[in-house]
């Protein structure tokens, strides 16, 4: 209980204690977000194989890969990271980015993971103190950042994190935590059904597929826990969001015109916006446009 009265007297040290949640909750989404895709490939793999009634080798091998299980190692040298070696960020800088068995570079990606976790985690927690918003928007802030590196990687939003994540805005937002309930289910509907018509609307005038069906539940998660109110502000705010860094990537890296861009991280970026500020994205609007 100290803890919890310091914790709700002291913004330095709710701060101080979000950003160290932060850093190790970013340190375990590094692993999910390396390892998830996997365990999905190779199930993906078995179903494949148990259909055609035959059996691989390779799979019985792969069988143990889980979240927790085997430990990290380099996957250069098979050194095993032991927990000095793993802590987040201290770790990495100690090591100046190599790994301690072979001395081959370390991706910087894992600091920067756990950094950028860490930061939004105290953005959230300013934004909403100490409370059960914070408590729920932390929870959404690491699921998008998984997702969106995950689909970042290969094009893929995993129902393992979507769906969870849709059926926690709809449980929190029972008690109206972020919305009333129903504005959250309708939120959920319209978010799901909105994308759908657009994917088969652009599928029928182009014969190609302009997104994928984890778009559609990404934002039926996100209606569900902003609303259904929120969702064209989403949907804007992910264009724009979409169309900047898509036009930074073509004019930097030269990147081909027709290599698909996920647009989940457009809408997870857009939706963590929409969660810390829609409402006053939407009022300044209306200001702007003489409108209320």
């Amino acid at each position: 209980m100290a803890l919890v009265d310091l914790l709700a007297g002291s913004p330095a040290w709710l701060l101080g204690v979000s950003g160290l949640l932060g850093l190790l909750v970013g340190s375990f989404l590094n692993v999910v977000i390396h390892r998830l895709p996997l365990m999905m490939q190779h199930q993906w793999r078995q179903q494949c194989l148990a259909f055609l009634e035959q059996t691989d080798e390779a799979t019985g091998r792969e069988a143990a890969l889980s979240l927790s299980r085997p430990r990290s190692r380099c996957p250069h040298c098979g050194h095993a990271i032991s927990a000095l070696e793993n802590i987040p960020v201290a770790s990495y800088l100690w090591l100046r980015g190599k790994c301690a068995g072979c001395g081959a570079a370390i991706s910087p990606r894992y600091p920067l993971v756990e950094i950028a976790t860490a930061l939004l985690s105290m953005a959230v927690v300013w934004h909403f103190g100490f409370s059960w918003q914070s408590a729920g928007g932390l929870l959404l802030t690491w699921a998008l950042i998984a997702l969106t590196l995950i689909d970042v990687d290969h094009q893929l939003l995993p129902d393992d994190i979507t769906l969870p994540l849709l059926w926690a805005g709809l449980g929190i937002n029972l008690f109206a935590v972020f919305a009333p309930l129903a504005d959250a289910v309708i939120g959920a509907m319209a978010g799901y059904l909105s994308l759908w018509a657009i994917y088969w609307l652009f599928k029928l005038t182009t014969g190609k597929e302009g997104m994928g069906y984890g778009d559609f539940k990404l934002l039926a998660a996100l209606g569900a826990w902003l609303g259904w109110q929120a969702l064209p502000l989403v949907i804007l705010l992910s264009s724009a969001v979409g169309a900047v860094i898509g036009l930074g990537l073509i004019l930097l890296r030269g990147r081909d015109r027709q290599i698909p861009i996920p647009f989940g991280p457009y809408l997870a970026i857009a939706g963590w916006i929409a969660f810390l500020w829609g409402r006053d994205l939407t009022d300044a609007y209306l200001r702007f446009a003489n409108i209320g």
